[in-house]
């Protein structure tokens, strides 16, 4: 249908300026056909769950008083922007803290007793109460847009993303979520009108409400594209696109402008914030190109994913990090020449839903690294039979990506030589061809990343500038 998704994160719409802006960003692309995505105010998720928290261990009552500053905040948009809409959309925010506060209730009322059934139970409570960020915020921008002469509907994202019913992370029904998001969104395009979704939120077959975890407005919004078939997602955030490495690390870090599908994928789940891992996968599906753009800054620069990767001067593209990780070793003789080792190891991992990141082998030992440390006594008591274990804290990943690196010649050797007196473990890099990862202490994860950064791009771009000065003055002189 020729359409453009934009998916405005919780810092896009986190109040009455942002959320101008952001209605402003979607009227000046009415000719793309826009469909909007946004996720909830910013600060708003935490605080919902916050109250399920506070309803479990004390009351109804005090939980719901946790989230009348978020009310408040929602009201104040409507005062600062909306006339003729702001009646509706009050009654939009009234419904929503009414039916918050009926499910806190319930939450309130369920027994504290550890079973299968409760903590079944509470998820979906859980689900339901912080749903209502996202529908807010689609209600709010899309009287917003009706406020601005731009035709707009906010729609039901859980009339459009059918899901399994794994309350807190679940996982979209792909062949009924594409059916029912046509079936909503075709209609309403076809007739000029810009929905708006919340991000984020789905319903089971029979109509449950459930979330897709951390990062699932991202996740709608490359979903929503492929079931039509966009073409274009467009992440509209607070930073100028995915960026050399983390700016809160390396104050020189600028926009990367072009990266393959597989260099965001890999920087996104080693680290780098501006896109969830799980996004990329229905755009790559469909071939759908994925721009990462500032809506503070539209100057600024953006960054666009595509399927094809080129490759950079200096071979590498951005450096991503992640902290929190723990190691684990296992060593055993018994891995020598023997099959159904792993298999028995990672059956471990299995068990206990726990992800495994990076993976390093050799003839008698296994290391890997984990995000999740909820069940690691349970799993190392089960890896011990299988050899002697060890396990480290306060361990980060790094992350180099760029086309070509395996098949580059010397950068390995530039990478550790850079960083010869940091202790590094569970080096990775046939693996991929386009990513080489490592760990290391915690504490040095700061060095690390800047000293990289400055030999991959502070010196390597300064050696370029100077060298077209050079050809561009030998030009000039002849």
């Amino acid at each position: 249908m020729n359409v453009t998704i934009l998916k405005f994160g919780g810092t896009s719409v986190e109040g009455a300026t942002a959320i101008k802006n952001a209605a402003g960003i979607v009227a000046a692309r009415s000719e793309l056909r826009p469909v909007v995505i946004v996720s909830a105010m910013a600060r708003f998720t935490d605080a919902l769950l916050e109250s399920v928290r506070v309803a479990a261990v004390d009351d109804a009552a005090s939980a719901l008083a946790t989230l009348e500053k978020h009310f408040e905040r929602h009201t104040r948009v409507i005062e600062s922007l909306l006339i003729t809409e702001a009646e509706p959309t009050r009654a939009v925010v009234a419904s929503s803290r009414l039916e918050i506060s009926e499910l806190l209730t319930e939450v309130a009322g369920v027994e504290q007793a550890e079973t299968v059934d409760t903590r079944r139970r509470l998820k979906e409570l859980k689900d339901g109460v912080v749903s209502h960020g996202e529908r807010l915020s689609a209600a709010m921008l899309a009287a917003v847009l009706r406020e601005n002469q731009v035709s707009s509907v906010a729609v039901d994202a859980r009339r459009c993303v059918i899901t399994d019913e794994e309350h807190g992370c679940a996982t979209p029904l792909m062949p009924e979520t594409f059916s029912s998001a046509r079936q909503q969104l075709e209609p309403l395009i076809a007739q000029g009108v810009v929905p708006v979704l919340g991000g984020f939120i789905g319903s089971t077959r029979d109509g449950k409400t459930t979330t897709l975890g951390r990062g699932g407005s991202d996740y709608t919004a490359a979903l929503i594209g492929a079931a039509l078939e966009a073409n274009e997602i467009q992440i509209w955030t607070d930073v100028p696109g995915v960026l050399t490495a983390d700016p809160r690390l390396v104050a020189h870090a600028h926009t990367v402008p072009h990266l393959s599908f597989e260099e965001a994928a890999e920087l996104a789940y080693f680290g780098a914030k501006v896109l969830h891992p799980k996004t990329l996968h229905p755009a790559i599906e469909r071939d759908i190109p994925v721009r990462i753009c500032n809506s503070r800054a539209q100057e600024s620069g953006s960054t666009l994913v595509i399927g094809e990767s080129r490759k950079s001067p200096q071979t590498v593209k951005a450096i991503a990090h992640k902290t929190g990780v723990t190691t684990v070793q296992v060593t055993s003789t018994r891995m020598l020449g023997a099959y159904g080792f792993l298999r028995a190891l990672f059956e471990v991992f299995d068990e206990h839903r726990t992800a495994v990141d990076v993976v390093t082998t050799s003839e008698v030992s296994v290391s890997l690294s984990l995000d999740d440390t909820s069940s690691l006594p349970q799993i190392v008591a089960q890896l011990e039979p299988l050899g002697t274990v060890s396990v480290e804290a306060e361990r980060a990943i790094v992350c180099v990506v760029g086309e070509g690196l395996r098949s580059t010649p010397g950068i390995a050797a530039r990478i550790f030589s850079t960083i010869s007196d940091i202790n590094v473990s569970l080096i990775s890099q046939g693996a991929s061809r386009i990513n080489l990862t490592f760990a290391v202490e915690e504490s040095r994860i700061r060095e690390t990343v800047c000293r990289l950064h400055k030999e991959f791009f502070e010196i390597s771009e300064s050696e370029d500038a100077q060298r077209e000065l050079q050809e561009l003055n030998s030009q000039v002189v002849a």
